[in-house]
């Protein structure tokens, strides 16, 4: 058995994914954090968008966002999207102006490179995924400005990007209606290596293919929303398990520990749903067997609460919340 520290927190593990029971999402689990506050300070007369985006940098301490310009697209926007916040939320740079349409996902790889997916096109922009030095120097740029498609080297609404400690790009490819629905996983240097996936709801198959993320082992983690899901892959696109403990996610993050982060911001009862619990809406923190250990629940006139997460090497989580138009942190108490 392994054991992994989220600080202050203690996991235990086997790594026998496949073998767990798939189980309803539960809010009956220990919150170990303290009610979540606003972060981030922007310039003087700048107001928060939608946001589904948020990583943490390479540092273990800074925090990225990919937010919409301050309502709900960029394609008409000459604000940069790309914000990079010290850890007391103060900004320290920012770039990408009149690049995008519709910011989605973001990640930073072990270099400090921030990876940027844009999950809609508009004016020749748009249905790519483009990777940025931390100064914001275009780097690498997948699929086709503006030009959505589902051949390789094009994307059609790609949503979230990963990259593996190896250097391998994995990019979920689709949000909902006539997009694709699949995984797209690329080499290092942007070479296309295989694809997976199509629009059901059958093992492998994707209806809203939300975000995805990639832990130590290389296996994939796929926010497949629309089927209230989280799919877990290996790096060539076998199918290992589908976990329905996590809820509806619509972010999904994994820290270097292999501690899994799932973010619910859609789930109703069956029955109609008025005011949480019942909504069930918030982040689960579970473990790499599929088992769910705590539960924060979404914040108290958030509407719906955080779609995008992510956690600091102190174990300090971050939700981009798309409704809420901000980023909400959640120190440990």
């Amino acid at each position: 058995m392994r054991r992994i520290s989220l600080p202050g927190l203690i996991f235990t593990s086997v790594l026998a994914i496949a073998g767990v029971a798939v189980a309803q999402p539960s809010i009956d689990l220990l919150d170990p954090f303290q009610p979540g506050v606003s972060f981030g300070q922007l310039p003087s007369g700048r107001a928060w968008g939608g946001t589904t985006a948020v990583a943490v940098d390479a540092d273990g301490k800074s925090i990225w966002v990919f937010e919409r310009c301050g309502g709900e697209s960029c394609a008409d926007s000459k604000l940069p999207p790309i914000l990079h916040f010290d850890p007391s939320g103060k900004l320290l740079t920012s770039f990408g102006a009149g690049m995008f349409v519709f910011p989605h996902g973001i990640t930073v790889d072990r270099d400090g490179n921030v990876w940027v997916a844009d999950a809609d096109g508009k004016n020749g922009k748009g249905h790519q995924v483009i990777k940025f030095s931390p100064k914001g120097k275009v780097l690498m740029t997948l699929g086709k400005a503006g030009m959505p498609g589902d051949a390789p080297g094009y994307f059609n609404r790609p949503t979230g990007v990963a990259i593996a400690r190896n250097g391998d790009i994995f990019v979920s490819d689709g949000h909902g209606g006539d997009s694709n629905a699949r995984i797209v996983k690329f080499s290092k240097s942007g070479k296309f290596l295989t694809t997976w996936g199509k629009k059901g709801s059958g093992p492998g198959e994707f209806d809203v293919p939300h975000g995805i993320a990639v832990d130590s082992q290389e296996r994939v983690y796929v926010a497949d929303r629309s089927n209230s899901r989280v799919q877990v892959f290996d790096a060539n696109g076998k199918f290992i398990a589908d976990w329905k403990q996590y809820g509806r996610p619509s972010g999904v993050y994994v820290d270097g520990h292999d501690v899994i982060y799932v973010v619910d911001s859609q789930t109703t009862d069956k029955t109609g749903c008025t005011t949480d619990p019942g909504c069930r809406h918030g982040i689960r923190i579970g473990d790499a067997d599929g088992s769910v250990k705590y539960f924060i629940p979404r914040p108290d006139g958030d509407p719906v609460g955080p779609e995008g997460v992510t956690a600091d090497a102190n174990g300090t989580v971050y939700g981009a919340s798309n409704e809420g138009k901000r980023i909400v942190q959640f120190n440990k108490k």
